[in-house]
């Protein structure tokens, strides 16, 4: 099955990226939803209008995260199935490191069960992460390491584990009033889930994200982001906003 995965509240995110929390003495919680003009995860096209919700706590540099995306018009046999991601974290400093169950309403196993974790009849992905967040650049590196992510079946008609992987360089940085991130990403070896037969780079991305006011104590974040795929010859323009208390 193709991985359909996270724009949204930038990689956890999103964005989606690495879930960070800050240490802290109490436990805190997140509730949010983006509305994108189109889903897209690491330089793929993973849905058209989407809203995705997300609610987490963390406490003292741990994080339990659920994230969602659906779109708001989903078409008959439409390529882009709902996605619900759970995600543990710990962040230190500029450490972190998680762990993130993706699943998707279509897929390996075509009757979209949620709690069907059989060897290649499983909608679910497992996918590990850490990075370090250096202040003007950080590094993140992401690997499949259960569930359904299979390389193409060989001439014997056998199918191996692929552990599909993903590393992204991103940098923040402010101009003209809006918080800006510019990001590369690349796939190193052969996978079906990002398409690529040896190393490609998958992702080039510049994302600009502003808050508009509305009033004097509530205001609401739009972003827009150009995204490219150098190895599937495609681009992207995103824009959103999120909503939250």
């Amino acid at each position: 099955m193709k991985r359909l995965g996270k724009l949204g509240i930038a990689a956890m995110m999103t964005v989606a990226g690495a879930v960070t929390a800050a240490a802290q003495d109490n436990v805190e919680a997140t509730l949010s939803a983006d509305v994108v003009n189109q889903y897209v995860w690491r330089g793929t096209k993973c849905g058209d209008v989407s809203v995705q919700p997300t609610l987490g706590v963390s406490y003292k540099g741990f994080s339990l995260t659920a994230w969602g995306s659906t779109e708001l018009a989903p078409k008959t046999g439409a390529d882009y199935p709902s996605e619900l991601d759970l995600t543990l974290a710990y962040a230190a400093g500029g450490f972190n490191v998680g762990v993130t169950d993706y699943w998707f309403s279509a897929g390996s196993d075509a009757a979209g069960r949620y709690f069907m974790y059989s060897t290649h009849s499983t909608n679910h992905m497992f996918e590990a992460n850490v990075g370090y967040d250096f202040g003007p650049l950080s590094v993140q590196w992401y690997t499949v390491f259960a569930g359904d992510d299979y390389r193409k079946p060989g001439d014997d008609g056998s199918a191996e584990r692929a552990y599909s992987s993903y590393v992204e360089l991103a940098a923040p940085f402010t101009l003209g009033k809006l918080d800006w991130k510019a990001a590369v990403g690349a796939s190193p070896f052969k996978t079906t889930l990002y398409g690529n037969d040896n190393f490609a780079v998958t992702n080039v991305s510049l994302r600009a994200t502003k808050d508009i006011t509305v009033t004097p104590t509530f205001s609401i974040p739009v972003f827009a982001q150009v995204a490219a795929n150098p190895a599937a010859q495609s681009a992207y323009f995103v824009f959103g906003l999120t909503l939250r208390p």
